[in-house]
């Protein structure tokens, strides 16, 4: 069987070669009646564009970078990646786009392949996830013009297009939470504090507190690292000072928090009621399972690449700053099955 090309579509559908091209290159031009006409030809006949041609054409490459940073030590036993990644391939294998993912290890290694994912021939744009607070290369890719998106903020003031879920909110309605069920002395076990993402949610937790009437005690704030390790020795520095409940920043943490407790002799939540952030797997499955505030981690990831795909289709555009909404979810770990 011959090679299939842009002339014998275009002559098994009836029109133009360019208006196959248009079809293909999904570009404006071309009544719906063609169109579906020119997309029955190519499906019936398994043609697959020529990629290189269509690259030449539109001046893209149908590929995007997912960079992870070197400072993201946890990336493979957070279950919180996992679930990102999962949301950010399947929009992008959804919308066509190939992804190319970058992993960081150190600063030698950052600024070999900076150049390289800064060339427009080799990429259409980033997806960057940030977990720092102003990291340069967000500054980089702003002064180089290529299309990118952040997956979380390095900065309140930077003008950059991200996506990210309502941290301070989500705080605010986990500590309510508590305070609604009569708790007086509530702490909190923090992320790493570089980390607007972890800044966001202390604040949360104090706006809480402060709004109740609540005072807040400096005893009662310990930071950690989003690992179940950070929040085992947090806890264990926190158990000196009483508290009656604890807000932990991460499902992760909340696991270490609460093996920390048990070790002292004390139960969740007769003796220290826990509440935490993510809604990973594990926190329906916890010994008690964990009352915890539900992030869309997966519709992030997809969410992403669709802003970032509009940002490169549009050129020049408003910055897009999405803030998703975020959910209780009531389980035992607070001695309360339902909302008070």
């Amino acid at each position: 069987m011959h090679k299939l090309t842009l002339e014998s579509i275009a002559e098994l559908a009836g029109v133009s070669r360019s208006t196959v091209s248009r079809v293909v290159n999904n570009q404006a031009g071309v009544s719906e009646t063609v169109r579906d006409r020119v997309m029955a030809v190519i499906e019936h006949t398994g043609y697959q564009p020529n990629s290189v041609a269509r690259s030449l054409a539109t001046q893209r490459t149908g590929m995007i970078g997912l960079v992870i940073p070197r400072q993201m030590q946890t990336l493979f036993v957070d279950p919180y990646f996992p679930r990102l990644i999962q949301g950010i391939s399947a929009a992008s294998n959804q919308q066509g786009s190939t992804l190319a993912l970058f992993l960081l290890h150190n600063e030698d290694e950052e600024n070999r392949i900076y150049p390289q994912l800064l060339n427009r021939g080799t990429l259409d744009g980033v997806l960057f996830i940030t977990n720092s607070t102003e990291d340069p290369f967000v500054q980089r890719l702003l002064n180089s013009g290529m299309p990118f998106v952040t997956i979380g903020r390095d900065c309140e003031e930077t003008p950059t297009n991200f996506v990210d879920v309502d941290n301070v909110e989500g705080a605010v309605t986990a500590v309510s939470h508590l305070v609604r069920l009569g708790y007086e002395r509530i702490a909190t076990i923090t992320g790493p504090l570089a980390s607007l993402a972890a800044q966001n949610r202390l604040d949360g937790y104090r706006q809480a507190l402060v709004s109740r009437g609540h005072s807040l005690d400096a005893n009662l704030i310990m930071e950690g690292d989003f690992t179940e390790a950070g929040g085992y020795y947090a806890m264990q520095q926190l158990l000196a000072h009483e508290p009656e409940a604890v807000f932990v920043a991460s499902d992760a943490m909340a696991l270490g928090a609460m093996r920390a407790v048990r070790e002292v002799g004390w139960t969740v939540p007769d003796d220290m009621a826990v509440v935490s952030f993510d809604d990973l797997p594990q926190a329906a499955l916890s010994d008690p399972p964990l009352t915890t505030i539900r992030q869309p981690i997966k519709r992030l990831g997809m969410l992403a690449v669709e802003t970032l795909l509009d940002v490169i289709a549009n050129g020049v555009m408003p910055t897009r700053r999405i803030l998703l909404p975020t959910e209780l979810v009531i389980r035992s770990s607070c001695g309360a099955d339902s909302f008070v």
